[in-house]
């Protein structure tokens, strides 16, 4: 029998002597705690992932070899696979140092380098070749890393080379639905095999991409023998017996839908906030849906971080907005301080004159006022040492109903990658978990309230028509002759079109936000801001 512990563990980019510190305390508790014989680690998990351009600096590579041959003089008793780059002859792999015995017994080199989405692992490395098989207190157990997973060749190869285990170790970022792809690739990928799979994978965030761990072993059959928790650091335990079959293990229960979309939000923020340094978080609390999501995604995410959300009318705000507003910072038990705009407006107006009499003038009045505020988060944020917070969300950037410098302003936003409508479902989810958002505010129809009696829908669709839309044109590149043939009018594809076409040059000066999609705008989203490209009209 073999005891294998899988480290589902927050890895910190750059910081290779802090992550090295935890992975000794973690094979330290996994041998004497659990008498694991082998501690599986994720994917890059000394230097975090993904290191990007890091990786061309030979120093930062040479202090990861450093940092692996230190961990395993410091943890002997137990095998270790310890992911890191590793340079070669002049190549450079995304490696897994299999240590024994306090040295390195054998290196596994990924075979399988994705380039697509968010992952640019050509850039950096060169495929490996062949398989690396070791035995493990009488087992022989195989190694792949991450993509190799989703090809056959590299699984197939540790079985043909004798493995009855194979530990995948990961940097898997989270997307909806990622958990059940996972399981359905590895569940095969074990069946073709004829092998048990255990599959490691990191937990935590990393500028957008967070990583939801959701770690488990599946038996040769394909079916479920252990699972880890979702994003949260935890050590899985799977013993296997003599011809590699796992035994039944902890098996956690993994959020789904609208909890492990929040889930995903508070991991992504939280560890933004916290690694770089925030001690602070200041947004604008307009009374809307938006920025009450986004103020309790703060609170639950950080509830140690001081959290200032600041309510800044104009003579276009409601009575009811400054109430709502109110009553989100009251039941988290904060402070809702009130500046009115309309002194500041109206002193911008005047040393604009007469300036700014053009064509544009209306739209330049409603944007002065989201700079306006703007200006004042930026302000208290700075004063603060904090970071602004901002409160737009997906289906807004995808069709430029935002406004640079104003409520785009700020460091990072939560729902940069959440549609309108799921802004809804989140908040109905979050107020069964204690009410906190005013029902009111689900319900009104929503609005920036920059002029008289203002509606979204003034200017925009339907949400639920445009989400549909966008849905199927950012996150499937459907084209506009398949999206009028799925049901879409004409005249409401091609706008929707236009104005995503248009706000290309917003969304490249946007702010980090956390991806939850498989098509987030960010790394997934890699189009033009000046081309002449005119799709079909249909």
């Amino acid at each position: 029998m073999a005891t294998l512990a899988l480290c589902q563990m927050r890895c910190e980019v750059g910081n290779i002597a802090g992550n090295a510190r935890r992975m000794a305390a973690f094979a330290r508790e996994a041998r004497d705690d659990h008498k694991a014989d082998l501690i599986a680690f994720p994917e890059l998990a000394l230097t975090g992932y993904p290191p990007e351009d890091l990786l061309l600096r030979a120093e930062f590579v040479a202090r990861a070899r450093a940092a692996v041959l230190e961990l395993a003089a410091l943890c002997p008793g137990i095998d270790m696979l310890v992911g890191l780059p590793w340079a070669e002859n002049g190549k450079l792999y995304n490696a897994v140092a299999w240590v024994h015995g306090g040295v390195i017994a054998g290196l596994y080199r990924k075979q399988v380098l994705p380039n697509y989405g968010v992952f640019d692992e050509q850039r950096y490395f060169k495929a490996g070749r062949g398989p690396l098989v070791r035995p493990v207190n009488g087992i022989r157990v195989g190694v792949t890393i991450c993509e190799d997973l989703w090809e056959p060749g590299p699984v197939g190869g540790a079985a043909e080379a004798g493995a009855k285990v194979v530990v995948n170790v990961n940097a898997s970022p989270y997307h909806r639905d990622k958990d059940r792809l996972r399981l359905q690739v590895a569940a095969g990928r074990a069946i073709d095999g004829r092998v048990s799979l255990a599959y490691v994978n990191m937990v935590g965030g990393q500028d957008e991409l967070v990583f939801d761990g959701m770690s488990f072993v599946v038996d040769a059959a394909g079916e479920s023998r252990a699972r880890a928790a979702g994003f949260v650091e935890e050590l899985l335990i799977a013993h296997f017996d003599g011809d590699g079959r796992p035994g039944s293990g902890a098996c956690a229960s993994w959020p789904t839908g609208e909890e492990a979309l929040y889930e995903a939000l508070k991991l992504g923020l939280s560890d933004y906030v916290r690694r770089n340094g925030f001690g602070t978080l200041v947004l604008g609390l307009s009374g809307g849906i938006d920025s009450a999501l986004t103020l309790a995604l703060c609170r639950d995410a950080l509830p140690q971080v001081a959290l200032r959300p600041v309510m800044m009318p104009s003579r276009y705000t409601q009575a009811m907005s400054i109430e709502d507003a109110r009553a989100e910072a009251n039941a988290l038990g904060l402070t809702l301080p009130v500046i009115p705009i309309d002194a500041l407006y109206d002193d911008f107006a005047s040393a604009l004159d007469p300036l700014w009499d053009g064509p544009g003038r209306a739209l330049a009045a409603e944007n002065l006022q989201a700079r306006i505020r703007g200006t004042l988060l930026m302000t208290i944020a700075n004063a603060h040492r904090g970071l602004v917070v901002v409160t737009s969300n997906k289906s807004e950037l995808a069709v430029g109903y935002t406004t640079l410098y104003g409520d785009m302003a700020g460091g990072y936003a939560p729902l940069k990658d959440v549609f309108k409508t799921d802004v809804y479902a989140l908040a109905r989810y979050r107020n069964r978990q204690g009410a906190i958002i005013p029902e009111r505010v689900i319900e009104r129809a929503p609005s920036a309230e920059l002029r008289l009696d203002q509606k979204d829908s003034d200017s925009l669709p339907a949400y639920d028509l445009l989400d549909a839309v966008l849905r199927r044109y950012v996150e499937q590149d459907w084209d506009a002759d398949r999206l009028v043939a799925a049901g879409f009018e004409k005249p409401l594809v091609d706008e929707v079109l236009r104005l995503v076409r248009a706000a290309e040059h917003k969304r490249k000066q946007a702010p980090l936000g956390t991806r939850v999609t498989a098509r987030a705008f960010g790394r997934d989203w890699r189009y033009p801001v000046t081309a002449s490209y005119e799709p079909p009209r249909t």
